[in-house]
């Protein structure tokens, strides 16, 4: 999710307007690029194992909130009364959440490999010099405010800042309530006993982890109405490919972003 940044009508003077970013990756992989035309390139952002992890989130996330959502309230049920093995509704909705929810654990996994194996667009370190400082630039642009928000051609600090949130921190509080919730009707088997600090450690019972379960999860999904919006946003306004970009990889810039980039590099 990129913050957008409201395009300059003066275009001979954008480049001398340009706010550099002060958080350094030199160190990672430089993404490719290829000439459009004198003035602009296509920068291969979005490399294919985070244009795969996106897609398959998307599709998990999609499934687990739609089961999860008629596993706490079934609001239709069978319309066929006949053996349960044929109509039981309730059970094969709980069997697509589980499904969907080892994809999500397993796609997350492959995610955290390609943040230190990926090109600098696919990491992250907010411990990093400028992080911090860059975040509240782009909250003060975002209100309107004066500001000193650099140009960025993946996410920005803020977009940065929320995704640890709500896709790192909050995925991983949804998984481990969500396996609590898996292996609570067998508490005696290993797999149970391995979760059962899980309710100690969210307040003591069932009650408050599930709770935690479902407000983590509508917390996602609030983000990702605001990451569709901003994306969508974004590609409006700059005419970067935004939207095209998850899947081609490819977002179109002025070839100035990565001369000043090479320049900054020295």
């Amino acid at each position: 999710m990129s913050i957008p940044t409201i395009p300059n009508s003066n275009k001979p003077n954008v480049h001398h307007e340009h706010i550099h970013s002060k958080i350094d990756l030199s160190h990672r992989p430089e993404a490719s690029y290829e000439t459009v035309s004198d003035s602009m390139i296509k920068i291969y952002v979005w490399e294919l194992p985070v244009r795969i992890f996106h897609w398959v989130n998307a599709l998990a996330i999609l499934l687990l909130m739609v089961t999860g959502i008629y596993i706490g309230n079934p609001f239709v049920s069978a319309s066929v009364q006949e053996d349960a093995y044929y109509s039981m509704l309730m059970g094969w909705v709980r069997y697509i959440h589980f499904f969907s929810a080892f994809v999500f654990i397993a796609n997350l996994i492959f995610r955290w490999y390609w943040v230190f194996k990926g090109n600098k667009y696919a990491t992250s370190n907010p411990l990093k010099r400028g992080f911090w400082s860059e975040t509240f630039e782009t909250v003060k642009f975002y209100a309107l405010m004066k500001n000193k928000k650099p140009h960025y051609v993946g996410h920005n600090p803020l977009a940065q800042l929320a995704y640890w949130i709500f896709i790192g921190l909050g995925s991983i509080v949804l998984i481990i309530t969500g396996l609590f919730l898996y292996v609570e009707p067998q508490p005696e088997s290993l797999f149970g006993s391995a979760f059962i600090w899980t309710s100690l450690l969210f307040g003591g019972d069932s009650f408050t982890v599930r709770s935690l379960h479902h407000l983590v999860a509508w917390g996602i999904m609030v983000f990702i109405v605001i990451h569709v919006y901003l994306s969508f946003r974004e590609d409006w306004l700059e005419k970067n490919g935004t939207m095209s970009s998850i899947v081609t990889g490819f977002k179109t810039e002025s070839k100035h972003v990565i001369e000043d980039q090479h320049d900054e590099e020295k």
